[in-house]
């Protein structure tokens, strides 16, 4: 009697177990490929593009994470906040309209205002390391809105950017090594104020105001609120004009410009304060 060939009974094997065995059959068949899912003119947005909904479902965990995300942290309370800043931001020469509104709704909490008119960057640094901090007061919070002078005086008193850089990052490790969460603003639109507005020192206001806005996540300062396209239409690098009166100088704006500010300011860092 002569038996099958070894290779050949194997055949035979396999055969029928494909034919008694459907399902075994399936689960062999190759699987789909998984493909993995893939930050005051106004500067280039920091948003990334949105990915497709399919693609992000794809790449979605099987589990939700054990640890609770960041954001369910509940915020810091508001207490008291130190401003530094220019005329803009002075109350007495007839600008901080957006402080007097952040203190109108954060009843709980003092607002220091150091602003001081005509200030560059450099001399707000200098107040707040020869001035303010000697005092010993304890900040919750801090609010930064400066530079413009600095820009324009590039010339006279060689306030370059990486100088205005240097200062603004001084202030702002100053203050984070006081555990005080610090809020910047980016410089407004300026190109109305003939007088010192060059096209060069434009392209370095958006250059600045790009820096400011990469601060957060370089981890220097809790958050910014970029002002520049907030406060203008039309032109980016003009203030909108409905917002700038009474002024016409190209440079400070009005009643309505502050109240747009502290609105962006109320629905960010300032939340807790809003009704």
């Amino acid at each position: 009697m002569s038996w099958p060939q070894p290779t050949r009974l194997v055949s035979v094997l396999a055969a029928a177990c494909l034919l008694a065995c459907p399902g075994r059959a399936q689960t062999d068949q190759a699987q789909p490929e998984h493909r993995p899912e893939h930050r005051p003119d106004a500067p280039p947005s920091q948003t990334a593009p949105a990915s497709s909904p399919s693609l992000a479902a794809s790449a979605a965990p099987s589990t939700p994470p054990s640890a609770e995300p960041a954001a369910t942290t509940p915020a810091r309370p508001i207490t008291r906040v130190l401003v530094l800043g220019d005329s803009l931001t002075d109350e007495k020469v007839g600008g901080g309209g957006f402080v007097k509104i952040l203190r109108e709704h954060c009843k709980q909490a003092s607002f220091d205002n150091r602003a001081k008119g005509g200030f560059m960057v450099n001399q707000m640094r200098k107040r707040l390391e020869t001035e303010v901090l000697p005092e010993g007061q304890k900040y919750s919070h801090a609010i930064v809105f400066g530079g413009v002078n600095d820009l324009y005086s590039d010339q006279t008193a060689n306030r370059t950017l990486p100088r205005i850089e240097s200062d603004l990052s001084r202030i702002y490790s100053a203050l984070k090594a006081r555990d005080v969460l610090l809020i910047a603003i980016t410089v407004t639109p300026w190109g109305d104020f003939k007088k010192w507005f060059t096209p060069e020192r434009g392209q370095n206001t958006l250059t600045l105001n790009e820096w400011i806005l990469s601060q957060p996540a370089a981890g220097a300062i809790l958050t910014a609120i970029d002002a520049y396209p907030l406060l203008s239409c039309g032109d980016p690098q003009k203030l909108c004009p409905a917002l700038a009166l009474p002024h016409k100088d190209g440079l400070h704006f009005g009643k309505a410009g502050h109240e747009k500010l502290a609105q962006a300011l109320l629905a960010g860092p300032f939340q807790s304060c809003a009704p």
